[in-house]
């Protein structure tokens, strides 16, 4: 297998799914997602080619905004994973709905067509428990946004060959990003450690410690992180670090316990930058920033 696969599928289109498929149709693969409906189908469209078209404003790319675009597909047919190298399950993350994603994909793809979930959590060995080829099967974290950021994460399961991992360790370094090579384990490395300093950032707000600022001021400025731990919950959304916080605390034990406040926001509709109000307000104009 070449460095990058000529043909890529996607299933899910959302946020992520979208950024993953950007980011292969940059470096030059063709790209196809898949979506429940034609709406849903129309919208991952819409979201790849607003991406490909600020990268063509950036100038991160010398490629025109046609040629780019010719190279991505969307639709609502499995029919589209036929001639695809590899395929990304992309869907919410919910154990079901992952494990009855990647047996549709399975069912579909040839037996060596390697199967990639992009999990932030959940295990690989579970997910790959339900497939007739889990060799095949390994996790690809990519972090949201996924132009912007420069890790995948790569998550081997028990079974996964080694091959499959060193053509996903080709395939990341392809797309411009750096690998990260984990054993399969709840929440992986990136996860477990980024999700606990959320959460005590989370409960330091609850307590009263600080603000929202100057929580994330003092991560910023004294740890060096890009971004603080409350804007990033914000940017990954509340009610998706609630659903991995309550998976590892049921894997991992009382400290990824969810703090009651992340509870009350997520149940109250305040779920970060995508509804406007998290931790932070935000305008929902894409690229800007919020402010408490």
């Amino acid at each position: 297998m070449t460095d990058i696969p000529a043909i890529v599928g996607v299933l899910g289109g959302g946020r992520m799914g979208a950024g993953i498929a950007h980011a292969f149709v940059v470096s030059g693969s063709n790209v196809r997602i898949v979506e429940r409906d034609d709406e849903q189908a129309a919208a991952a469209l819409d979201r790849v080619t607003s991406a490909l078209a600020a990268s063509v404003d950036r100038g991160t790319t010398g490629e025109t905004l046609a040629t780019l675009n010719a190279r991505i597909e969307t639709g609502t047919d499995d029919a589209l994973f036929d001639e695809c190298e590899l395929v990304i399950e992309a869907v919410p993350e919910d154990t079901d709905f992952k494990v009855a994603s990647l047996r549709r994909i399975e069912d579909r793809v040839g037996a060596e067509i390697p199967i990639a979930s992009n999990t932030s959590s959940m295990s690989i060995d579970a997910l790959a428990a339900s497939l007739r080829f889990p060799r095949r099967f390994l996790g690809l974290h990519f972090f949201n946004p996924v132009p912007g950021s420069e890790l995948v994460e790569i998550i081997v399961g028990a079974a996964t060959e080694g091959s499959i991992v060193a053509d996903a360790q080709d395939w990341v370094a392809a797309l411009g990003k750096t690998p990260v090579t984990v054993r399969d384990s709840p929440g992986f490395a990136s996860s477990r450690l980024g999700v606990i300093i959320g959460l005590e950032a989370i409960r330091m707000l609850e307590e009263g410690v600080a603000s929202a600022e100057d929580i994330d001021a003092a991560m910023v400025l004294g740890y060096k992180f890009p971004v603080g731990p409350l804007r990033l919950t914000d940017i990954v959304g509340l009610d998706v670090r609630l659903g991995i916080a309550e998976y590892l605390h049921a894997q991992l034990g009382e400290r990824f316990a969810p703090p009651q406040l992340l509870r009350d926001k997520v149940a109250v509709g305040e779920l970060g930058r995508k509804t406007g109000t998290g931790f932070f307000t935000w305008d929902l104009r894409p690229g800007q920033k919020g402010t408490s």
